[in-house]
């Protein structure tokens, strides 16, 4: 573990350019009164091709992978896919923008390296138009405010995501113990006939489809709240290098596991629908550009390999596994589960595996450990300013009860919205894709119009990036908010159709049972 874990966290050193840590996935943020950072090449250390290669798969796996399921059902089999690709050319292709922009920044201003937020503030100052000259410090601040609200919007999806789970194996657990307590002695001998994966229709909030505790799973997430409050008590991530070994290793088994399940039956294609309904187009957007926003893990990456100039080809080849991963994920998923997929493909597992249970618990501990790496990035950037005002005396104990009071928001986001597939499509669609597809494009003109006249071909094509971003956030989050007021009744069947397959999956089971038992 060792040398790799201290790589881990060096990494995430300066995604905030301050004396301390910053997240695996997440943004960078610079203090204007620092120093920039160093090339780690300059004094010999720096990662090495296959290290970076690693640290971008990381920085682009998470939660967001368990939901491209319902992203594809959201577009169809056949057009989910096929976006997906075109999706995730089009990040890498923004990527390559904010690093060739930066490159370029760093050449005309003698720096060695610069961060995202360094990057904006930078191309706006030198530009050739005084108004982007006036407002480069705003530009600094608007990435500020949406790095904030990216990490505190993961922050809520985590806490929503290790609900749901946690309510699942705990109500899976209880109903497994009322059978075998029930028929002790018949259910030895007996082989109950499965239930099809298609019928395994629960209710939207996870709740499990018969007996058990009931209880809401709100209630859940506060059972997690004080759990979650002493984990952001640890303010340097390198007291975690063990925790984030281990939540990378149950993570990937728990993926390995999810791929076996579903590679076991492929469903009934037949039933399968081609396209969906285009209302349904801006929830695939949300929940894609979600799982695909590692751009921020970029630069940080960049600026300390040994050799920067083969960055772009570890680039090309980290994010060319990531996608294939995500469509293969994504249709296979969908093909397992159909119109019943959920906002995270654990909670489609049904209880009567044990190994199904393990991986809701291993995810669920993965996602916990990172719930702190997330937090990190907008802890540093509000906290530092606020305890500055303070008296010395005082400023220990107010960064604590400040941490408590950012758990609690983003507490209350969950349980202001507790469906998982809503906090992702939410959070993708506002944040999410001004980050990934706005900013770069806009940077690059910026950066390019005041040393050479930019082409007709680039202009178009950066005007076009960043207008299918600005689309997206703005149909993606009325949407999403529309379905938040007046939900439709869950990613699945709605209304009186899903409440009839729920009834339908519960009679099946007592026949099976039933017959098993005689």
């Amino acid at each position: 573990m060792g040398k790799t874990q201290q790589l881990d966290m060096e990494v995430m050193t300066p995604l905030i350019e301050s004396p301390v840590q910053g997240s695996e996935e997440n943004s960078d943020e610079d203090h204007e009164l620092l120093p920039p950072p160093q090339h780690e090449q300059d004094n010999g250390r720096g990662l090495t091709f296959s290290q970076a290669l690693i640290h971008l798969l990381k920085g682009n796996l998470g939660t967001g992978l368990l939901g491209l399921p319902l992203a594809v059902h959201n577009a169809g089999i056949i057009a989910g896919p096929i976006c997906l690709v075109l999706m995730g050319v089009v990040c890498v292709h923004c990527m390559h923008i904010l690093v060739h922009c930066s490159h370029q920044l760093c050449e005309r201003l003698k720096r060695p390296s610069m961060s995202y937020s360094d990057t904006v503030a930078f191309a706006m100052e030198h530009s050739s138009y005084q108004c982007f000259k006036k407002t480069a410090g705003l530009g600094r601040h608007v990435v500020n405010f949406f790095l904030v609200l990216t990490q505190l919007g993961f922050c809520s999806t985590y806490i929503v995501f290790l609900a749901e789970n946690i309510k699942q194996v705990v109500e899976g657990y209880q109903e497994n113990s009322t059978l075998a307590s029930t028929f002790p002695l018949t259910l030895t001998n007996v082989t109950a006939t499965p239930v099809p994966s298609a019928q395994l229709v629960a209710d939207p909030t996870g709740a499990a489809p018969t007996g058990g505790w009931d209880l809401d799973l709100r209630l859940y997430m506060l059972f997690s709240l004080p759990f979650l409050i002493v984990l952001v008590f640890l303010k340097e991530l390198r007291n975690m290098a063990v925790l984030c070994f281990l939540a990378n290793v149950c993570m990937a088994v728990s993926v390995v596991i999810i791929f076996l399940y579903i590679l076991s039956d492929f469903g009934d294609a037949r039933h399968i629908p081609l396209t969906a309904p285009v209302g349904r187009f801006p929830f695939f957007f949300g929940t894609a550009i979600f799982a695909f926003e590692g751009i921020g893990v970029v630069l940080p990456l960049e600026n300390q390999m040994r050799d920067p100039k083969r960055f772009p080809m570890a680039l090309n080849i980290g994010m060319g596994i990531v996608t294939v991963l995500y469509v293969t994920l994504g249709t296979l998923g969908y093909l397992h589960f159909g119109d019943s997929i959920k906002g995270s493909i654990t909670l489609n597992l049904p209880h009567d595996a044990w190994t199904n249970q393990l991986v809701k618990i291993l995810y669920s501990f993965g996602v916990f450990v990172s719930f702190a790496i997330q937090f990190f990035v907008p802890a540093e950037i509000l906290l530092p300013p606020l305890c500055a005002r303070l008296p010395e005396a005082w400023r220990g104990g107010c960064e604590m009860l400040l941490r408590g009071l950012l758990v609690c928001l983003t507490l209350s986001w969950a349980v202001l919205i507790p469906r998982l597939d809503l906090v992702i499509s939410l959070v993708g669609a506002v944040s999410s894709s001004a980050l990934a597809l706005i900013f770069p494009p806009l940077i690059e003109l910026v950066t390019y119009s005041d040393r050479r006249q930019v082409s007709r071909p680039m202009l178009a094509k950066n005007l076009l990036i960043a207008s299918v971003g600005f689309i997206g956030f703005l149909t993606g989050t009325y949407v999403t908010v529309a379905e938040i007021v007046s939900p439709s009744g869950g990613p699945g069947p709605a209304g009186e159709e899903q409440q009839a397959l729920v009834a339908l999956a519960a009679v099946t089971q007592a026949f099976n049972l039933t017959d098993g038992i005689r």
